[in-house]
């Protein structure tokens, strides 16, 4: 596309999320896991990923979060697209989007006239919920062993600390197998499990932490708000590096990073009939879209996006996509009809959004997924006790 940047490929292999796990679990001496990080031995590990932290938002906002800028090191890659459901999926696994296959928010499922969400694992947008973790198995929606799978046979279970409403969810019985779930619905109660847990003279502690990820998208990462948070989660880092038991490594990361936008950089599809003619169903998120198409027409929505929106984002044929590398080395046929027909991933200012399927999403200010620096950088924040 003339005049587009060169589209930046995640780091995969080398230093995305899918490297962290089976770094960490080398670092405690397993056998048979890669360190391509690498980190150092370790008695405990305990990793927290805090859910929106973007490297370039933490930089941004040093007096907020003097003790995770303290311990910064070079960042890692997200992963394509850069959003919760694909990032946890490639922490669990160690593979990139292409091979796990959640590759999104929501997906394009063949049969289905709406798109697949898969944090809830039930159709997405307006309309009659339709629970489909019974129609949809999990396990056979992500096939692929876990790494939790793979450290509870080598002795280590991994203790997985989170929203209590998680326990049992679609998304973590796709990616969390093997693992020891423990409800915590506060960093407080993230700490004061994990320290109990950390107790044990060889143990591996997984806390998640969504509370900066909501003010972001609610109120915008450059807003009083979301800082404030970031310095809730900065002082309980603290706090929790303090009362580390001897020989433990602390790890903080993000699953993506945000950034803001504007009402009129939120495009509404329903507003423009030139790119709306010949789109199926969209799914994906703001600025990291696929299109689906009806029989016949990819070629020209290709066309009218192109020329609507190609000043302001990459748009490709979905195997033109997959050849860039953005979902990683390898795409199996289970990823690649999750996709749709086109893709479309934001590096200006813009986010595409479908009020009559999502009202909510349309008034949200914070927003990520796509390739720039700011929603593919996550920090990479240790701490040695």
């Amino acid at each position: 596309m003339a005049g587009s940047p060169t589209p930046p490929v995640p780091r995969y292999g080398t230093r995305s999320l899918a490297e962290l796990a089976p770094s960490l679990l080398s670092s405690l001496g397993l056998a048979g896991f890669a360190n391509p990080l690498p980190l150092e031995p370790a008695g405990r590990v305990c990793l927290l990923l805090v859910d929106g932290l973007g490297w370039e938002l933490l930089q941004a906002n040093r007096p907020a979060a003097p003790f995770l800028n303290s311990i910064a090191s070079e960042p890692l890659t997200a992963g394509f697209p850069a959003t919760t459901a694909a990032s946890l999926s490639s922490l669990a696994t160690s593979l990139p989007p292409g091979e796990h296959g959640l590759i999104g928010y929501t997906m394009v499922l063949p049969g289905y006239d709406r798109a697949f969400n898969t944090l809830t694992w039930s159709l997405y947008g307006l309309g009659p919920r339709v629970d489909l973790i019974q129609e949809l198995e999990p396990e056979t929606m992500q096939p692929i062993g876990t790494l939790a799978e793979r450290a509870a046979a080598a002795g280590v279970p991994i203790h997985h600390l989170g929203p209590a409403f998680h326990d049992g969810s679609g998304l973590t019985r796709a990616i969390g197998r093997g693992e020891r779930f423990h409800p915590a619905d506060s960093l407080e109660a993230i700490t004061e499990v994990a320290l109990r847990l950390l107790a044990a003279p060889h143990a591996f502690v997984y806390g998640y932490h969504p509370r900066l990820d909501t003010a972001g998208h609610v109120y915008g990462v450059r807003s009083q708000a979301w800082r404030d948070e970031l310095t809730v989660v900065d002082r309980a880092v603290r706090l929790l590096a303090e009362q580390l038991p001897p020989t433990t490594l602390l790890l903080v990361t993000g699953d993506h990073g945000m950034v803001d936008l504007r009402p009129q950089e939120l495009l509404d599809l329903a507003e423009h009939p030139d790119l709306a003619t010949g789109v199926r169903l969209l799914a994906g998120e703001a600025r990291a879209r696929y299109v689906s198409t009806v029989p016949g027409a990819t070629a020209d929505v290709l066309s009218a996006w192109r020329s609507v929106l190609g000043d302001r984002m990459w748009i490709w044929e979905r195997e033109e996509a997959i050849g860039t590398g953005i979902f990683g080395p390898r795409v199996t046929d289970r990823a690649r009809e999750r996709i749709g027909d086109l893709v479309a991933a934001a590096f200006g200012r813009i986010g595409i959004v479908q009020r009559d399927v999502d009202p909510a999403q349309a008034r949200l200010n914070g927003h990520h997924g796509s390739l720039t620096a700011a929603e593919q950088l996550v920090p990479f924040l240790v701490y040695r006790s």
